[in-house]
């Protein structure tokens, strides 16, 4: 019997790795499954943890008040030592581009433990874009001896790191296995979507306002490299956006970082009211933003994940990015760069909203992240390797 972790710590990292989860927990009689959570994002990893119905093994929660890079990656370092020495997993699994990913992959390193890494080779080709979750990449990927890469680009970027082909594999992105589980869920539980709407209206948005024919635009910014400057820019575009087209909702869960928060407050005011058609709410729960990014016509944002999961809802998405390792949705016609510019995110959202054409081709483009399996490829490749 074999023995692989899988370790995470953000809420992105625990919708795609949770899917993977359940696919291992699934072969009992081939492998024993472990579990360990970091806690760099608390709350909202939990809520994923809940809806998956997954308990974690090992919860080293870390998270603390102000902590900075330093301190994130120093406790996950140290506290990763005591569980692999315990548990001396055969393998372990990280994922993506979080200072979770890459202290626990150094870790495992230490220890002479092979990493096998989720979502491997995507790049910006630029470390401080986006910041700094690049290096992050980077670091991990020399750290791992088994590379589950989502696209084919993805896998060329590896090879010309120079990594032996023969560990890398092409599996699609296991987010697309994680929607793709929540909206047979949503279908299958009617009750489900009333709890959903209910959510959503306890978190600042009645949804019912669309039954009227309103369009919806969510938007989510969180990144670092975007703070400052960057996200007042945002904030006055969207301010701006919202009195150009008051008959189109504008809804932005807030991330809870106060860096987010302050520029928010300081372009709308610390009541955040003046517009009624622009509802700043409180973060949701990973359910209840699939519901959420479901009822939408398109996705203003600055996050990773959302690029590759929104065209898989038949979503429009703009990167409130300079670059992204994702160009796959580039090229496919998915997702458009708009950066953190004023004049270049009103005429993103502008076009989309005013000519049908132009909506219609970025909705129907075929998204190019996978088709649902990605999860079962990699169980059934790491299995074999192991």
């Amino acid at each position: 019997m074999k023995k692989v972790m899988l370790v995470f710590g953000t809420r992105p990292e625990a919708i795609k790795m949770a899917p993977l989860v359940k696919e291992f927990q699934k072969q009992k009689e081939r492998v024993e499954t472990v579990v360990c959570v970091t806690g760099q994002h608390r709350e909202m990893l939990d809520q994923v943890l809940e809806i998956f119905g997954i308990k974690p093994d090992y919860d080293l929660n870390i998270m603390k008040q102000g902590q900075d890079l330093y301190d994130v990656t120093a406790r996950v370092l140290t506290g990763m030592r005591d569980v692999l020495k315990e548990e001396r997993p055969d393998v372990v699994l990280v994922h993506g581009d979080t200072t979770t990913s890459t202290a626990a992959a150094l870790s495992a390193f230490y220890l002479q433990i092979p990493v096998a890494h989720v979502e491997a080779g995507l790049r910006t080709h630029d470390i401080y874009s986006p910041w700094p979750e690049e290096m992050n990449r980077l670091l991990t990927g020399r750290l791992a001896t088994y590379h589950f890469s989502p696209t084919p680009l993805s896998r060329t970027n590896l090879m010309r790191e120079a990594v032996d082909s023969s560990r890398i594999m092409v599996t699609g992105n296991t987010v697309i296995d994680a929607l793709y589980w929540v909206v047979r869920k949503m279908k299958e539980e009617k009750e489900l979507g009333v709890r959903l709407d209910k959510e959503l209206k306890e978190a600042g948005y009645d949804s019912s306002r669309l039954d009227t024919g309103r369009r919806l635009v969510l938007i989510t910014g969180h990144r670092r490299e975007n703070f400052g400057d960057g996200f007042i820019c945002m904030c006055r575009a969207i301010k701006a956006l919202a009195g150009k087209y008051p008959e189109v909702d504008f809804v932005y869960p807030m991330h809870l970082n106060p860096n987010v928060r302050k520029p928010i407050h300081e372009v709308f005011g610390e009541d955040l009211s003046g517009l009624r058609n622009l509802f700043f709410i409180e973060p949701l729960e990973y359910l209840s933003f699939v519901c959420l990014m479901e009822k939408s016509c398109m996705v203003l944002t600055d996050s990773g994940g959302i690029q590759e999961e929104a065209p898989g809802l038949g979503k429009p998405v703009l990167v409130m990015r300079d670059t992204t390792e994702r160009p796959e949705a580039l090229e496919a016609g998915t997702v458009k760069l708009v950066g953190t510019d004023y004049d270049k995110i009103v005429d993103g959202v502008s076009v989309l909203l005013d000519d049908e054409g132009v909506y219609e081709k970025m909705s129907e483009a075929v998204n190019p992240y996978g088709d649902g399996q990605a999860c079962a490829r990699i169980v059934n490749a790491l299995l074999h390797r192991i």
